[in-house]
């Protein structure tokens, strides 16, 4: 029996960095996809992906540092349903890796779903607990935005204390990814913030504030489908993102390069480098992509409206 989970990555489109501090955040789910396919075997535990290939006969989380959330979900899920045998799981991804879009936590909960179907049927709830939980090996601090987003799917408003709520929009928005091509820590990057914070206490407050209030703007815009203010907000919470730190002179360069053929552009996801979301339409993609020129990777996304699926074979 084979267990097939296919999940979408995400970006941010507002809010990171200040949503593990309390405010909301605005995500999408994206149209490009990592599907993990499990099966039981009789003893070796095998998992293979498109960065590593590992065989082994006991799941030891530090075996491979890329797959320690990934093992320790396995884990988790083998403990509950006292099985003591072997698996294999392969992860197939067009996500790119540790730019931003979301590789890891929907690998996270791909292979949550795919493995626990194995034994049970459990639900989306269940599924994003053990996700976060493979995560917080690796950031203690997350706030489950990134996998909630993955396993629902569509737009969705999000924040610690209250979860996520849809924001039921039909229409397709026209983004283009920019890699800065810069490798970044967001164990760094984070670090970095909350040293902001410290440092900065009351003006920390008042930029949590300043982005609540562009939160609830931006959902205004996206329901009245208002590109132009929709680009106005993404350029302003870059400037949030500057002011705590989570930006660079590079990733600065590319947005200001941006400024007169998109409607807005920023970082998505942790900042340092990874990428930026350019907002646009159809008619001036060709225009940003020739801009860039071949520098850095680029390439055009839309959100996707299914998140997690899962099947039996």
């Amino acid at each position: 029996m084979k267990s097939i989970a296919s999940v979408p990555g995400k970006i941010i489109f507002a809010g990171e960095h200040f949503v593990v501090h309390g405010t909301k955040s605005i995500l999408f789910s994206i149209n490009k996809r990592v599907t993990v396919i499990s099966e039981l075997q009789h003893k070796k535990i095998s998992i293979k992906s498109n960065a590593c290939n590992i065989t082994t006969d006991n799941l030891i989380e530090d075996i491979n540092p890329t797959l320690k959330p990934f093992i320790h979900i396995i884990n988790l899920i083998f403990k509950k349903h006292s099985y003591h045998g072997g698996i294999k799981v392969t992860i197939d991804s067009d996500i790119p890796i540790g730019v931003g879009l979301g590789s890891s936590s929907a690998c996270c909960v791909a292979i949550a779903a795919s493995v626990s179907n194995l034994f049970k049927k459990i639900t989306k709830k269940d599924i994003i607990d053990l996700a976060v939980n493979g995560e917080k090996t690796i950031f203690k601090n997350t706030s489950g935005a990134d996998c909630t987003i993955c396993t629902y799917g569509g737009i969705i408003e999000y924040d610690k204390k209250s979860g996520y709520r849809k924001i039921d929009i039909n229409k397709n928005i026209c983004l283009i990814v920019i890699n800065s091509m810069i490798k970044h820590s967001t164990d760094i990057v984070v670090k970095h913030v909350l040293q902001f914070k410290k440092n900065h206490e009351a003006y920390f407050k008042k930029l949590c504030d300043m982005e609540s209030r562009l939160i609830e703007r931006l959902k205004l815009d996206l329901m009245n489908n208002d590109i132009i203010s929709m680009g106005i907000q993404m350029n302003t919470n870059q400037r949030y993102l500057e002011e705590i730190g989570a930006s660079n002179n590079i990733i600065n360069d590319m947005i200001k390069k941006m400024k007169n053929i998109s409607y807005g552009s920023k970082i998505t996801g942790a900042g340092g480098g990874g990428c930026i979301i350019v907002l646009t339409d159809k008619n001036n993609t060709q225009k940003i992509i020739n801009t860039v020129g071949t520098k850095y990777s680029c390439f055009r996304i839309c959100n996707e409206f299914n998140g997690l699926t899962t099947s039996i074979k």
